[in-house]
């Protein structure tokens, strides 16, 4: 009983959508499956912290971690804690605007995602793909609610700065019909 309490604490950070906020909503109606070396579970503090080769998932969600510490607020909210060398986190967005839905992934040495805020910090060697964008910093923090992300690096990452590689992108639509203006001649 109690690690089934545990095992559900836990899975409410995996319907949180931590680094899109278009993250698939199939994803919200999955099972949560949750594997680790150990877990322990304190009902009266409401924490639950599974530890090594942790392995969260849920529909296309996929988080992995060596330590995974889920602490639950007097309001229901979550709050969860990633630690690893590093923590990966993967996730198929929602299809837009008649596009196909993009894979999402990051790493870090240590992930937060605050439910009730809505906002997901990664710290240490931090990295977002999506699609084929990337961005890495020391520090990356996404809120949900803006879909605003700012990236820091310090003085010790490598040369102290940030890094951003930025695909061109197809006009949606596809590309301009002969004879319209973009279209080449």
């Amino acid at each position: 009983m109690r690690q089934r309490r545990a095992i559900l604490l836990a899975a409410a950070i995996a319907a949180m959508s931590a680094f899109s906020a278009r993250a698939e909503k199939a994803d919200r109606e999955k099972p949560t499956q949750i594997e680790a070396n150990r877990m322990t579970s304190d009902e009266a503090r409401r924490v639950s912290i599974f530890v090594g080769n942790v392995v969260l998932t849920k529909g296309t969600l996929k988080l992995q971690a060596e330590r995974l510490e889920v602490r639950q607020d007097v309001d229901g909210f979550q709050h969860a804690t990633a630690t690893g060398s590093p923590v990966r986190f993967r996730q198929k967005s929602d299809p837009r605007g008649g596009l196909e839905g993009v894979w999402i992934d990051a790493e870090a040495g240590h992930i937060e995602i605050d439910e009730k805020a809505e906002r997901v910090e990664m710290r240490e060697s931090a990295r977002v793909t999506r699609d084929k964008d990337e961005v890495r910093g020391s520090y990356i923090v996404y809120d949900q609610r803006s879909e605003f992300f700012s990236v820091t690096s310090t003085k010790d990452a490598p040369d102290g700065r940030v890094r951003a590689v930025i695909q061109p992108k197809k006009p949606e639509g596809g590309p301009p019909a002969p004879g319209k203006p973009g279209a080449q001649k």
